[in-house]
């Protein structure tokens, strides 16, 4: 097929790809929460099904080491080929509490041009964009192709070391497309070339051995949530920037400085007006390039439950985001001291691991395959390709290109800033659905001639 043919053929499945999207959407597929094993087992089924329509070599589910279902399908590498591997996950987030989305979030619903849904950008729109490449060339693609739907990419990919150990040789491919990041505008076509990192710790603080009366102890005596609060508070300077010794920004900046991304990245953020920003930078700097540190939870009394006594203990969650370049195991280690530093008062204090870590990540687009994708995507959406950071962490990539050290990875995907992936309201444009499939299509055929 010429390039008119694959792009007419594009769109003609992409009807079919968006139904079947929609079915995907509906099933809460969250298998960090274990109500909902079963039905992440029934959405790695109906992938599999849908895969297995195309007339795959093999296609199969798999697991290790107790982990989620993955969906693996071949077909195999025409003589001199290379073989591609397309990656997306069918696992999505929590979220966040349905009675906050406009619409119920696993019941897909189209408006102004965008399909809303928990999943229905991340990753989901992925799995339907290779599902349609694979459709527009009849399940005959030019290249080999393994296509790849794993099950625990919200929850870390914890099993998927194991994983690529014991299937290596099925999963080994020459280029990985990773459909699973996002777009600066619906547009605009973009490479992530870094992602930041991720260290998680809960910090637990203990002053007292029970609660005791705020009256009749308070002031002498402190009570542990203050303290928390302080050592909280300890994390930022008067400037918002991160005050942990030894954590770094990414001198050999990737981010991009595209005509209104900032406006756009502060628009979707939501802040109120007056709130100043933290740190010193540009706002793409600052997002993808630097670190960041957050609370994301604290255990204590709500206002409605709370009486007057202080507190004997009290623990949050702290979870930083690593600059590329950082080491993480040594992230880990500076922020559990600056948090042991700054506990006052002699309080006690235990720090534990909150989740598994993810190390930053670089790539550098020299070579054949990137190529192929700049013009590819370029044709596709009619902009050139932007290389880009993301502010976010997706364990897996690393992984990936420790285990397969000859492929070259791309990370491409169908997001844009409204998607509001993880948030309320998530959300595809539907009309970048359709480019990025076609966008995809042209790649194949791409590295077919080269």
């Amino acid at each position: 097929m010429n390039r008119d043919e694959i792009a007419a053929a594009v769109d003609a499945v992409v009807p079919g790809a968006r139904a079947d999207l929609e079915r995907l959407v509906r099933i809460p597929s969250i298998w960090a929460d274990p109500a909902h094993a079963e039905d992440t087992e029934a959405s790695a089924a109906l992938v599999a099904e849908l895969a297995g329509a195309l007339g795959p070599e093999s296609v199969r589910i798999l697991r290790a080491d107790g982990g989620a279902p993955a969906v693996v399908a071949r077909w195999p590498a025409p003589e001199g080929q290379p073989t591609v591997l397309l990656y997306a996950h069918h696992d999505v987030q929590p979220t966040g509490g349905d009675e906050l989305w406009t619409s119920p979030p696993f019941e897909p619903t189209e408006r102004d041009g965008r399909l809303y849904g928990r999943g229905a950008a991340d990753d989901k729109a992925g799995v339907l964009t290779h599902l349609a490449v694979l459709r527009a060339y009849d399940g005959r693609p030019p290249v080999g192709v393994t296509l790849f739907i794993e099950g625990e990419e919200e929850s870390g990919s914890p099993t998927l070391p194991a994983l690529l150990r014991e299937h290596h040789e099925l999963l080994a491919a020459d280029v990985i497309v990773i459909a699973d990041a996002a777009n600066p505008a619906v547009d605009v076509p973009a490479l992530t070339t870094s992602l930041r990192g991720l260290v998680d710790l809960v910090v637990e603080v203990s002053m007292l051995e029970r609660p005791v009366h705020s009256g009749v102890y308070g002031g002498p005596i402190g009570d542990a949530l203050t303290a928390l609060v302080h050592t909280l508070a300890s994390l930022h300077d008067e400037k918002g920037e991160v005050a942990v010794a030894g954590l770094r920004r990414n001198a050999d900046t990737d981010a991009a400085n595209l005509d209104g991304a900032d406006d756009e990245f502060l628009a979707e953020a939501g802040l109120l007006e007056g709130v100043a920003l933290l740190g010193s930078g540009s706002v793409q700097e600052r997002a993808t390039q630097a670190p960041a540190i957050s609370v994301l939870g604290v255990d204590a009394p709500t206002v409605a439950a709370a009486s007057n006594v202080l507190l004997p203990r009290a623990r949050a969650v702290v979870s930083a985001r690593l600059a590329p370049g950082e080491d993480a195991s040594a992230a880990r280690e500076l922020l559990t001291e600056h948090l042991r530093a700054h506990v006052p008062w002699g309080a006690h204090v235990e720090i534990t691991p909150h989740s598994g870590i993810a190390e930053p990540f670089r790539l550098d687009t020299v070579g054949s395959a990137y190529d192929a994708a700049r013009a590819a995507f370029a044709e596709a959406y009619g902009n050139a390709v932007v290389e880009i950071g993301i502010g976010g962490s997706i364990p897996f990539i690393a992984e990936f290109a420790r285990t397969f050290p000859g492929a070259a990875v791309l990370v491409t995907g169908v997001g844009d800033p409204a998607s509001r992936w993880h948030g309320i309201d998530e959300s595809l444009s539907i009309a970048m659905f359709g480019t990025g499939a076609r966008a995809e299509a042209f790649l194949l055929d791409e590295l077919r001639r080269r």
